[in-house]
């Protein structure tokens, strides 16, 4: 038999080739969603990983330094080398001894000692609200990993990446004109944006850096981002792994918002799961409203619920009603009733992170 290669049709016809994009169009509608969740799954998976890591690294950080959570160590009263110029000097707080010490971490990190970038000291902030970790991390030789960052904090791993920039971070561009964000003119210093290079999506609780009894610090309504202190000069850090009554209850950092969700909701919104790292290692998932309710340090006794509301700082997520929005949130595991010797999750989670 004999083929007429003329009359033989090669390709496809009009009518065909757009049928064959409507189905990929189609199939690409279709998938899109389900990929978008996978990467999304992935990336979780991956900060659940961060925070084993970093277990892992508390841990070795203990048997070190006689069993210690780390912390800021620095003292009031005792004396220091400037390493930009060394000269002495005296811390009069413990607050201000841990913000030299924090100079000290990004100083031998970056060596910024000079110059228009030289670290600054940041004093006009208590830096174990944001920056406990820096001690672990110095530990670690990680200021500046990934192993800090939420796969989904995409502005986290932006002012990682550019720590000089200090337009692209929050109030790099000064107070925000709209209302409902914490406007302390403090954040729109120098000192304070050069930190946010060095900053982590994880947090860590209060009571793993200060006294379960006072003279201590205890949160304020207004924002979530300021403490206020009572009975004199709080001694910070100098708390221990043993101290901690009940190690796999007890929340020990926790990711600050819920990036694997839409609008990425503060982690006190109840239905949020944000992972969190146990003090024994383990890896936490469970919604937030599964942990025992809040109790502020000054509310042990009554055992009365501390409820605020969320004051987004520039940049950050905003609240799930919108700027503004007034809803008084249980911070539950933040603020662990008895502090280290509380319990934030009566019945432990099952998920153990291992590799």
């Amino acid at each position: 038999m004999m083929w007429n290669l003329k009359n033989q049709r090669s390709g496809f016809t009009l009518v065909e080739l757009a049928v064959v994009v409507v189905l990929a169009t189609s199939m690409s509608a279709l998938l899109a969603p389900t990929l978008k969740q996978v990467r999304s799954q992935g990336r979780a998976m991956s900060s659940e990983g961060n925070l084993w890591t970093i277990g892992q690294a508390s841990g070795m950080y203990a048997l070190d330094n006689e069993n210690r959570i780390a912390s800021y160590s620095w003292r009031a009263g005792e004396t220091y080398i400037n390493l930009s110029n060394g000269s002495s000097f005296t811390p009069s707080s413990d607050q201000d001894a841990a913000a030299f010490q924090a100079r000290d971490i990004l100083y031998r990190a970056t060596g910024r000692t000079a110059g228009q970038f030289r670290i600054l000291t940041p004093t006009s902030r208590l830096v174990h609200r944001r920056y406990s970790h820096l001690i672990l991390a110095d530990y670690m030789g990680s200021v500046s990993d990934r192993v800090w960052v939420d796969p989904n904090d995409f502005n986290q791993a932006v002012w990682q990446d550019f720590p000089t920039f200090y337009d692209f971070v929050p109030y790099g561009q000064g107070l925000p004109s709209s209302s409902g964000y914490d406007n302390s003119s403090s954040w729109a210093t120098n000192s304070i944006r050069q930190m946010w290079g060095f900053g982590s999506s994880y947090q860590t609780v209060p009571h793993a850096w200060m006294s379960d009894e006072l003279p201590s610090y205890a949160p304020i309504s207004d924002t979530p981002h300021l403490f206020v202190s009572a009975g004199g000069s709080p001694h910070l850090g100098d708390r221990y792994h043993n101290e901690v009554a009940f190690p796999a209850s007890k929340v020990y950092m926790f990711e600050e918002f819920d990036r694997e969700r839409v609008g990425a909701p503060y982690f006190a919104y109840g239905y949020t799961n944000p992972a969190k790292l146990m003090f024994d290692g383990s890896i936490n998932t469970m919604v937030t409203r599964a942990a025992n309710d809040s109790v502020s340090p000054f509310d042990f006794g009554s055992g009365s619920t501390w409820t605020q509301r969320y004051l987004p700082i520039d940049k950050f997520p905003v609240p799930i009603g919108g700027l503004g929005d007034s809803t008084e949130l249980n911070m539950h595991y933040r603020w662990t009733r008895f502090g280290l010797q509380g319990i934030d999750y009566p019945t432990p989670s099952p998920k153990v992170f291992s590799r």
